[in-house]
């Protein structure tokens, strides 16, 4: 029956042609929209449009107090025979806790643990995550304000000379700061910060740097410390110490690493004036490149970082206008 009809369509209507193209355009239709969806393909659409209307998300600021410090006093000198020095700046009184030789893959594991298992507010309960996956163990304590210069070495009876070939499996040196009173541990948010010290050895003897630092809250997560990349300053002048020979030494043992130049984050630069219009003051942190170059007044016209050209995803303020205010008054 549907074959005669068909067939009477198409002899006595014009119909059938209008039924047939009407059909082939909803299917079409209808198979785009569940491909794509509702937005048009980035194929069809103009490069312009494209570039003007990308949306850069301002990321909102959560304020959190970090009560702990943690710096390389004299890198320079620092190495496995002769030990280091640790320069700390705490607002309380607090515990650092030195672990050497310290395994890479328990450290991590440790942290993984804090997220899911259990917080690692002292260090017993951070040697508990490890399960003694280090060589040696010393602890200091760090009265608050004091910036106190910490020494720390390797017993010579251990005979550690160095931790092995690149890749290695151990840490050299992870310093670990936690509150002294408990009562401080319900004040802050932070409760805790894991650092992964570089010292040169013998086997690798590139200089020595902090690979990476972790702010530990009472929230169950672990925050990586990162440096924000400021815009360059044409009075900066290099460091007396830095020599190309040493720069060139750098490179290749990082290349014989496995890392590039670029994970290794840079001295900061300090500039305040604004890389576009040379006249605001730099108050704006581009994600994910971590560029900090822009004022308030010129980060609205940018989807790209002028620094880098990378895509501009996030991005959040340093200072809010009333700070900023608050300064000019007090400099007039």
């Amino acid at each position: 029956m549907a074959a005669v009809f068909l067939v009477t369509l198409y002899e006595y209507s014009p119909l059938f042609y209008i039924a047939v193209v009407f059909t082939c355009f909803i299917v079409t239709t209808g198979l785009v929209l569940g491909w794509f969806g509702w937005d048009v393909p980035v194929i069809l659409r103009n490069s312009e449009e494209t570039q003007f209307k990308t949306r850069v998300f301002k990321k909102q600021m959560r304020q959190v107090k970090n009560p702990f410090g943690l710096e390389i006093a004299n890198p320079s000198s620092a190495s496995i025979s002769t030990g280091i020095t640790l320069t700390t700046d705490c607002l309380e009184d607090s515990l650092l806790t030195c672990y050497w030789g310290c395994s890479v893959q328990k450290l991590y594991e440790a942290l993984q643990k804090h997220v899911y298992c259990f917080r690692i507010s002292t260090p017993q309960t951070l040697e508990d995550a490890l399960y003694s996956e280090y060589l040696h163990r010393e602890q200091y304590f760090i009265k608050k304000d004091s910036k106190e210069e910490i020494y720390c070495q390797l017993p010579k009876d251990t005979n550690i000379e160095d931790f092995g070939t690149v890749p290695r499996s151990r840490y050299p040196l992870v310093a670990l700061l936690t509150l002294a009173d408990e009562d401080d541990r319900e004040i802050y948010d932070i409760i805790s910060m894991v650092s992964a010290i570089h010292i040169p050895d013998k086997t690798y003897k590139l200089s020595c740097r902090i690979l990476c630092q972790y702010l530990l809250p009472t929230q169950g997560q672990f925050h990586d410390l990162k440096q924000l990349y400021m815009s360059a300053n044409n009075n900066a002048t290099p460091s007396s110490n830095s020599s190309p020979e040493g720069e060139s030494t750098d490179r290749s043992l990082l290349e014989k690493a496995g890392l590039s130049e670029s994970e290794v984050e840079p001295p900061e630069e300090s500039s305040k004036d604004c890389v576009v219009c040379q006249n605001g003051t730099v108050n704006w942190v581009l994600l994910p490149c971590r560029h900090t170059c822009l004022c308030d007044g010129c980060v609205r016209h940018f989807q790209r970082c002028p620094m880098c050209r990378q895509f501009v995803q996030e991005s959040f303020a340093l200072r809010s206008q009333k700070e900023q205010e608050k300064d000019k008054q007090k400099t007039l």
